[in-house]
């Protein structure tokens, strides 16, 4: 399965995240993004999202491990996700949004949800954007 996971830039830039090669994915309370959260496996690819001013897909990272309880906020979940690479180029918002191959994305349908799945079909036309 793939993923994109979405932080506001002043809190957690993939600047941060490629130089300390490893973060805890925690902090998520909304019930779908929890359950996508939770969904999660070792080795899944996951899409790292500014939100904020930028809206842009900035980079890539895997699940590092199983989900687990958050030990900060009981009752939810966390996972661990290694940073695996920038994109050539960011992909914006505003260039998904144009593309009506994304029209079912939950990135163009739901703008708060912080964990959604990719699909195959997604995540390959995403990575050729960054690609140019």
């Amino acid at each position: 399965m793939r993923w994109l996971v979405k932080e506001e830039p002043s809190n957690y830039n993939v600047a941060q995240f490629q130089k300390d090669g490893r973060t805890s994915w925690s902090g998520v309370k909304n019930p779908v993004a929890q359950r996508h959260l939770r969904a999660m496996t070792p080795g899944d690819r996951v899409f790292y999202y500014h939100t904020g001013d930028e809206k842009q897909i900035v980079g890539i990272a895997r699940v590092a491990g199983a989900p687990y309880r958050d030990p900060k906020q009981p009752g939810f979940y966390a996972v661990d996700l290694e940073f695996e690479a920038m994109l050539p180029a960011p992909v914006t918002l505003k260039a998904v949004k144009a593309d009506p191959r994304f029209a079912d994305f939950a990135l163009t349908r739901v703008p708060r949800l912080s964990v959604m799945p990719v699909t195959d079909e997604q995540w390959a036309t995403l990575e050729a954007m960054a690609r140019g």
